[in-house]
């Protein structure tokens, strides 16, 4: 639908910041690489299955607070003919049948191999250099009742009930394991699995498979994980395939604790920003690896005062622990004394300085006994004063700000321990884009599509929608600095690191004014606009200076 002002002789149409979206699918070729992927396709077709999912692609980074899978009444205002290159193409044509098929056709060709191949196209023509590869994984709730797991079929992932990242264990899950680069923040694999898998059991599977093909591609030096990483197989695995690894050792692991509190903050050296280091050997899993210990002030006082917190409610709790304890009853004083030395192991915050096991008679009828009344028995309670446990409590506080890193790099002059460190800080770029996918503008926390199938093809239509977000990014960043050109942050300063969301700000109140003779103008183009577009280049201009369609 165009809104027709007949008085001033043309029709006005939000073009905002789609046209920077169509811009980077374009010089991307996504909808290329799925068409040539999908092969021959009918010639009734209102549109390809490549420009279907630019559609979803336009829709899913529209930010107007709608799920993702589409509404046809979206483009009812959008120059959707403009943006797809398309002609006598309708809004109502946009429908669920299309869109259904059209995810239908991304599951047959396989969306991680499909979505593979689109990211590798995109590190080629950004230029991006892959020094690391990070992976993580996250989950999804979906929405409605499903067939169990055992009708859903061998092909596709399950929509079963499994551990929730957003906190939504009485819904059925599925779960998107993301490998990221870390220049640029750009998703560059992604898999759909079942909402029951763990990371320790899809992990090695995503190595075997992938990682050798990834070192050929990309080249990158390094694979960087989470604790999740930090597994026998894992480890061996990445061995085996001469990759080279960076992940952070899990807690519970049993040496760390013991490592940790031997460690004085004296003997670690300064490695900048706040972090301190010290390296041992290890073997783990057969592989021989260096543990770098890093102590970082900036972490050791965030945790100290949530440990405060903690050290309140937990004294609240053992304090209340020993109040039950002091009320019960024991038949013996031997049975009072093994009850309060289990109790005394467990406490954390409070400590039991003196006690002592009392003796009460215990009388047939309740109440106060008579004066004659023989005592049928005894009973024992413990009577105890406690105080705050200041050395434990020190103790504790003091090992805040720890961590291991692990790494089988073992050149150290090559990659000292502050490049393991911001190596593996690298990782926020894979959590950065999980917090994208689930943010409230872009609403896919949760969805609802008949079919299993469709919901793999989903994930990958979000998987694009984060690609094509940080490639705007990457790409503006780059060529503002190359150009030596300034865009406006949101205090009017010049700066170079614009965020996507900011330039999509920038760019909501342009429309489309289209006069008679099919004559085309972008209307409130101002100098900051310009700045992006210059920067971007011919085939983001096309759609905002382009005099016809």
């Amino acid at each position: 639908m165009v809104k027709k002002n007949n008085l001033l002789g043309f029709a006005a149409q939000d073009i905002g910041h789609l046209g920077l979206v169509a811009g980077m699918c374009k010089e991307l070729d996504i909808a290329g690489i799925i068409d040539r992927e999908a092969g021959t396709q009918a010639h009734n077709k209102k549109i390809s299955f490549g420009k279907a999912v630019v559609c979803m692609i336009l829709n899913g980074l529209g930010f107007v607070s709608r799920t993702l899978y589409m509404y046809s009444e979206y483009f009812d205002e959008k120059p959707l003919n403009h943006l797809l290159g398309t002609k006598d193409l309708r809004p109502e044509q946009i429908d669920d049948n299309l869109l259904g098929r059209a995810l239908d056709k991304l599951f047959d060709l396989n969306v991680t191999n499909l979505f593979t191949k689109i990211a590798l196209k995109a590190v080629k023509t950004l230029g991006i250099k892959v020094k690391s590869l990070h992976l993580d994984s996250t989950s999804f709730h979906v929405d409605g009742e499903y067939r169990s797991s055992l009708e859903q079929g061998e092909s596709c992932i399950k929509l079963v009930p499994g551990y929730s990242r957003d906190h939504r264990p009485d819904l059925n899950q599925a779960v998107l394991n993301l490998m990221a680069s870390n220049q640029g923040n750009l998703p560059l694999y992604m898999q759909a699995a079942s909402g029951n898998s763990t990371d320790k059991t899809v992990f090695p599977e995503i190595i075997k498979k992938h990682i050798a093909s990834f070192q050929a591609v990309v080249k990158n030096k390094h694979f960087v994980g989470d604790s999740a990483l930090y597994t026998p197989s894992s480890l061996c695995l990445l061995q085996q395939n001469k990759a080279l690894f960076v992940t952070r050792v899990p807690a519970v692991h049993k040496k760390v604790k013991e490592i940790i509190f031997s460690t004085n903050k004296d003997e670690l050296v300064e490695i900048g920003e706040g972090y301190f280091a010290k390296e041992v050997k290890s073997n783990y899993g057969d592989v021989e690896q260096r543990w770098v210990i890093i102590f970082s002030q900036a972490a050791h006082e965030k945790e100290c005062r949530t440990f405060k917190k903690t050290v309140k409610k937990g004294t609240q709790k053992e304090q209340k622990e020993i109040w039950h304890l002091q009320n019960q009853e024991f038949s013996c004083k031997n049975d009072a004394k093994k009850a309060l030395n289990k109790c005394k192991v467990k406490l954390k915050y409070i400590a039991v300085n003196e006690f002592q096991i009392v003796e009460h008679k215990k009388h047939k009828a309740p109440g106060r006994p008579k004066k004659e009344a023989q005592a049928k028995g005894s009973v024992y309670k413990i009577s105890c004063q406690t105080t705050a446990d200041l050395q434990k409590i020190a103790e504790q506080e003091s090992r805040k700000g720890y961590f291991i890193l692990s790494t089988n790099d073992l050149n150290y002059e090559k990659f000292p321990p502050q490049e393991v460190l911001q190596t593996y800080k690298a990782q926020q770029s894979v959590e950065r884009g999980f917090r994208f996918l689930k943010s409230p503008d872009f609403l896919v926390s949760s969805f609802y599509l008949k079919k299993p199938e469709r919901i793999e093809a989903l994930l990958m239509v979000m998987t694009l929608c984060l690609l094509v977000y940080a490639a705007i990014e990457y790409k503006t960043r780059c060529q503002l600095k190359t150009l030596n050109l300034y865009f406006l942050d949101q205090k009017k300063r010049p700066y170079q690191n614009p965020t996507t969301r900011w330039i999509f700000f920038c760019f909501l109140s342009l429309h489309m004014l289209m006069f008679e003779g099919d004559n085309i103008r972008v209307g409130n183009l101002k100098e900051r606009h310009r700045i992006i577009l210059s920067s971007l280049g011919p085939p983001y201009e096309y759609f905002y200076y382009a005099e016809r369609w």
